[in-house]
């Protein structure tokens, strides 16, 4: 009995030796890690330590003042320096005023205003909203807010805003003046939610195609595409223009979303992977409210992130046409983590690939100054102004659904390119287009006419408006004499003349029927735009740059 128990201790003890060996190597390396990370931890301390130790010193001994915030805000930008361009800090003071735009709302009353001749002028009620329930109208001026005047040389849009903005629910008085009787009222109103709007535009251009504005991708931007998108398809939509110029990006759900309602069969729109994250795919998982419709999106130098999100995952998968010029090259995620003291950091956490793989993140090796002095390398090697002479700084090749070669590391290269239109790049030009006196002569225009200007719609108005000559007559009557030298030289020339009358109408158009008159109009003589509706109107062309 006793060999019996022997026998089987000699069988047994190896394997409890090897039992306990597993278990104490498990236990040191748990211990090596806690260890490490203690080290950690107290050398992050002591970095700490000598910053505020450095800071404190400065404070108690330097000869001169400092502002010790100022120095703590420097040594975060040194800190940043060494990362990518699109990682940032956020102060507490202007996190509100950023994060504002891509909520897709704030608390205040609902107008739009410009400042006219040191007054504000209220150029836009917005529906609905509390301005308009209190009696707001269009061309009132405000001359207080609350016991504030608000009118003159020092008055500031960035001034007027913060004393319009306020908590939900909170009451401000507005002391008003209505333009041509000079009658003054003053109106309580109860601040509520007004909303940012990212969908600017969402128009028919013609009986088939239609045209959507997109200016960023914010919390809503989603929600407002598809109103306009059923809005557009129940007016006859059978091709659409997306419009993402200009556009710098967002959330990238609301652009993943979009794009859900363009491909069909769970297709990959985008996936995001980092080093400390793993691979997230986004695919399409819904019947699309677009999913046959041709298709062009219209992209610039100024188009990033989630604009190249969209625009990639529509030409990797050969769904429709990118025509304009060459994105930003923005492929990096960000993600905003708060501060104790209110302040955020974006900090960059993974890059983005399109459905082909690759990512099209310029390339920041050479530092900050040179990854943001790349739109004026554009310009002086012609990129912009006719030559379409992008060169990747990604050689790889990488190949659409339909096996279209495509290249990553520098942006989504469009499939039409359309130029610069240097004709109109002439600053002097500009100048008039956008000059104090052609807004304010087109706001006497619109105030002192308002009761006739009643067409039944933008196309109505297109047609019918009879009003440019005694806009123009009235503009050069407001310029100095030298400047209506200028002026009348510049418009001698045919081209000239025409977009100007153009401009003038848009913007008028934009008085009378916000932003879907001014894009109706203005889009006439869009390059970009006018290039892409012939592109989708010729079907062969259309189906022969997508790989059909």
């Amino acid at each position: 009995m006793g060999e019996h128990r022997m026998g089987r201790f000699r069988v047994w003890t190896p394997l409890l030796f090897s039992f306990i060996l597993i278990v104490g190597m498990v236990l040191g390396f748990n211990l090596r890690d806690t260890l490490r990370n203690k080290r950690d931890i107290d050398a992050i301390i002591q970095r700490n330590d000598r910053l505020e130790e450095i800071i404190d010193l400065i404070n108690a001994k330097y000869v001169d003042s400092v502002d010790g915030n100022v120095l703590y805000s420097d040594a975060i930008s040194g800190i940043l320096s060494h990362l990518d361009p699109h990682t940032v800090y956020i102060p507490a003071d202007k996190l509100d005023e950023v994060n504002e735009d891509l909520e897709g709302g704030f608390f205040g009353i609902g107008v739009e205003f410009s400042i006219i001749r040191d007054t504000i002028q209220v150029t836009s009620v917005i529906e609905n909203g509390p301005a308009e329930h209190a009696g707001v109208e269009i061309g009132d001026q405000l001359v207080k807010v609350n016991d504030s005047t608000v009118a003159g040389r020092q008055v500031t849009s960035a001034r007027i805003m913060k004393l319009l903005k306020g908590k939900q629910h909170s009451r401000v008085y507005v002391t008003l003046r209505q333009p041509l009787t000079g009658r003054i009222k003053q109106i309580p109103i109860e601040r509520d939610v007004v909303p940012v709007f990212s969908v600017e535009a969402g128009i028919m251009l013609d009986s088939i195609t239609g045209f959507i504005k997109i200016n960023r991708f914010s919390a809503t931007t989603y929600e407002e595409f598809a109103k306009a998108l059923k809005k557009l398809k129940a007016q006859g939509l059978k091709q659409l223009v997306l419009d993402l110029r200009d556009n710098p990006g967002g959330y990238l759900d609301d652009a993943t979303n979009i794009a859900d309602e363009f491909l069909d069969d769970e297709k990959l729109i985008v996936y995001t992977k980092g080093r400390h994250t793993q691979r997230v795919d986004y695919n399409a998982d819904r019947d699309g409210m677009f999913e046959k419709g041709k298709l062009a999106i219209l992209v610039d130098e100024s188009s990033a992130s989630a604009s190249e999100i969209l625009a990639g995952a529509i030409q990797d998968w050969d769904r429709g046409i990118i025509v304009g010029r060459r994105t930003f090259g923005k492929g990096l995620v960000q993600e905003q983590y708060e501060m104790e003291d209110g302040a955020a950091l974006r900090l960059t956490i993974a890059h983005y690939y399109t459905p082909s793989g690759r990512s099209i993140q310029r390339s920041f090796a050479k530092g900050k100054e040179a990854y943001e002095a790349d739109f004026t390398k554009r310009f002086e090697n012609g990129e912009l102004t006719g030559t379409d002479s992008f060169a990747s700084a990604d050689t790889t090749h990488y190949y659409t659904a339909k096996h279209r070669l495509v290249y990553g590391g520098g942006g989504i290269h469009p499939d039409v390119y359309v130029a610069y239109d240097t004709a109109r790049l002439s600053a002097t030009f500009l100048n008039m287009i956008y000059s104090e006196e052609l807004k304010n002569t087109l706001w006497d225009y619109f105030i002192r006419h308002r009761d006739v200007l009643k067409f039944r719609n933008v196309r109505a108005y297109d047609k019918e408006f009879a009003g440019e000559d005694d806009i123009v007559a009235a503009y050069m009557a407001a310029l100095s004499e030298s400047s209506r030298l200028i002026a009348k030289r510049i418009l001698q020339e045919p081209e000239h003349n025409a977009y100007f009358r153009l401009q003038l109408r848009a913007q008028l158009a934009r008085l009378l029927f916000h932003d879907n008159g001014y894009y109706y109009i203005n889009t006439q003589k869009d390059n970009v735009v006018q290039r892409a509706i012939q592109t989708l109107d010729n079907n062969n062309n259309y189906l022969k740059i997508i790989g059909g």
